[in-house]
């Protein structure tokens, strides 16, 4: 059996203004139509703004699950003022099924997205009250370790999924030498895919798919390009682009029933 790769779509841009559910939702379906298991989203207000209000949330999950059977991942971070108890809200909704878990704070160009010891604590134990599956988001080989540390203090579902995020300003660039450090500091009993930030083209995807990655994530939160010369409109292209790519490396794309399975939801 070839390799399988699951694809995440993060569709949605942080400097989005307008959060239409019937928008998003609509093409989210599109991007499970080209191929894309899991969908990533954060808790956002009508004008793009992070919220503990999962209201409009709840209502895009309502619509993307009437029509799919796509894994929703929501967010539990993004640099904002709010505390962890309301970062953490998304985590208790029935629809969702997996979160994003940030283990240390992070520079995100000008930005500090701040997270401390005890808040990092906290989700965890959210998490595992609620069931949900975490995805590390790493930014850094620190990260990497406090994750292990982690792992020994809490009965976290191996193998721990970690998604290597490379090309913020102020954490890891993107290059091979990079992603070849980060992957040095992973502990055992995990598994890794790639986030590229700021991507231009799909250089550093297809280095990390050679070298294992099990997931990619692409979509308008981290880069709307889908070479150096163009830009898209909707998510569903790059889904596209990165299914010929998997297809092109003799693998193979993860339904989302397969990447449940692969990835223990619904333990």
């Amino acid at each position: 059996m070839r390799d399988k790769v699951l694809i995440n779509v993060a569709p949605v841009a942080a400097t989005c203004t307008d959060i239409n559910p019937r928008a998003i939702a609509d093409d989210v379906l599109k991007c499970r139509e080209a191929g894309a298991a899991m969908v990533h989203l954060h808790v956002r207000d009508p004008q793009g703004k992070l919220t503990p209000d999962t209201e409009l949330l709840n209502e895009t999950l309502k619509l993307i699950r009437k029509d799919s059977d796509i894994i929703i991942e929501v967010s539990t971070g993004g640099v904002s003022d709010l505390t962890i108890e309301e970062r953490c809200a998304p985590i208790a909704l029935d629809l969702v099924e997996a979160c994003s878990l940030n283990v240390g704070s992070t520079n995100l160009g000008e930005a500090v997205y701040v997270n401390r010891p005890a808040d990092v604590r906290y989700c965890v134990e959210q998490l595992l009250k609620y069931h949900k599956i975490p995805e590390v988001e790493t930014f850094e080989i620190g990260h990497s370790y406090q994750t292990g540390l982690l792992m020994q203090q809490y009965p976290m579902v191996r193998p721990v999924l970690f998604s290597v995020v490379l090309g913020h300003g102020g954490e890891a660039p993107a290059t091979p030498e990079a992603l070849t450090a980060m992957l040095s500091m992973l502990p055992e009993e995990s598994v890794w895919g790639i986030t590229h930030a700021h991507r231009k083209n799909f250089d550093i995807i297809a280095a990390a798919l050679g070298m294992g990655a099990k997931t990619v994530r692409v979509g308008f939160e981290d880069s709307d390009y889908l070479d150096e010369d163009t830009r898209v409109t909707s998510n569903a292209p790059l889904v596209k682009k990165t299914v010929e790519l998997i297809h092109a490396m003799d693998k193979e794309v993860m339904t989302p029933d397969e990447a449940r399975a692969f990835l223990h939801i619904g333990y």
